[in-house]
């Protein structure tokens, strides 16, 4: 079981390493045919990148509540649903203020996240990392596919489109905050390179091209649907019963399909939420829909991140 668990790791981080490749040669090829400035085909690649990635956070209450009765279950549904809700309300309420909390708060959930599957990986291969390393990988993993799309001055126009409140978020410290992420993730490189961690390296490399030669919608867009979601997924396979019983049969493809099935009535559900958001608001869907959607898998990352807290915790015990 542990040789298909490896696989379906090694799997799914060569997809996630491809995927974002792949996006930056896409933009490079799209903004020079069709522009930088257009956004259709940004778009269409970020909403195609975010229902991916959306699934990957409705297992959550298998990971709390593994063999919660009822009563229990429906209690924390409540509490999720209604920790997004507010949530939500809070980002349409205070958009600044709430998109600097969301930043801050992705780059953190983000970072300790991919760094808890690099470090279940090595568990697997039966290779013990270093605290220093972990911690090296999380810092610049997480700030580079946040921050630095959101202070390049492509996103001028992105945010434009998407809420013209968001446009000057950063009170023009836009240098200063490029500086400290170049900074911290430069030592990361240095870092793994140290510590011979070279695939670790690439994928810093690879985040750090996408941040930079990608627009902000794609670049954010993609690595939460295809590397942080495909990753966070990877993991719950060796939590839930459906992938083990499926691994003791040397069937990777279906371990995994066993954590991705399940997930996809929230992807519909939310598709309707966003409409039926939209339309509440009374703004037009072809102009608002994509804001919505956005801040609803922002907002659905608070309630995530909490819960998440408990399997990432427990990835980085081999340290201590």
């Amino acid at each position: 079981m542990n040789q298909s668990q490896k696989g379906v790791f090694k799997g799914i981080r060569l997809f996630s390493s491809s995927a974002v490749a792949i996006a930056i040669v896409l933009s490079l090829v799209f903004s020079q045919s069709l522009g930088r400035d257009s956004l259709n085909w940004q778009i269409l690649m970020a909403a195609i990148a975010l229902a991916i990635g959306i699934p990957h956070g409705s297992l959550d209450h298998l990971v709390t509540l593994p063999r919660a009765n009822p009563i229990r279950m429906a209690i924390f549904i409540c509490l999720y649903v209604c920790a997004t809700l507010i949530a939500i309300w809070a980002l349409l309420q205070w958009n600044v203020v709430g998109f600097i909390a969301v930043v801050l708060m992705s780059s953190l959930h983000f970072g300790v996240g991919d760094s808890a599957f690099i470090s279940e990986l090595d568990s697997l291969e039966n290779r013990k990392g270093l605290p220093i390393t972990s911690w090296a990988y999380a810092s610049a993993s997480g700030l580079l596919p946040v921050v630095i799309p959101l202070v390049n001055e492509r996103s001028t126009a992105a945010l434009e489109k998407i809420n013209k409140n968001l446009v000057n978020w950063h009170q023009g410290f836009t240098v200063q905050i490029q500086l400290v992420v170049t900074a911290i993730s430069s030592i990361s490189i240095v870092t793994l390179f140290m510590k011979k961690r070279f695939r670790d390296a690439l994928d810093i490399c690879l985040l750090a091209a996408l941040a930079i030669f990608a627009p902000p919608l794609v670049a954010f867009s993609v690595y939460f649907g295809c590397w942080h979601a495909m990753r966070h997924t990877a993991r719950l396979t060796t939590l839930l019963s459906q992938s083990l019983k499926a691994y003791e049969q040397g069937n990777k493809f279906a371990a995994f399909k066993a954590a991705v099935i399940p997930g996809l009535p929230a992807l519909l559900g939310t598709v309707i939420f966003v409409a039926l958001l939209a339309g509440f608001r009374n703004q037009e869907l072809s102009n608002s829909f994509f804001w919505f959607a956005l801040v609803t898998v922002w907002a659905l990352t608070v309630p995530h991140m909490i819960v998440t807290a408990k399997l990432d915790r427990a990835a980085f015990n081999q340290y201590f």
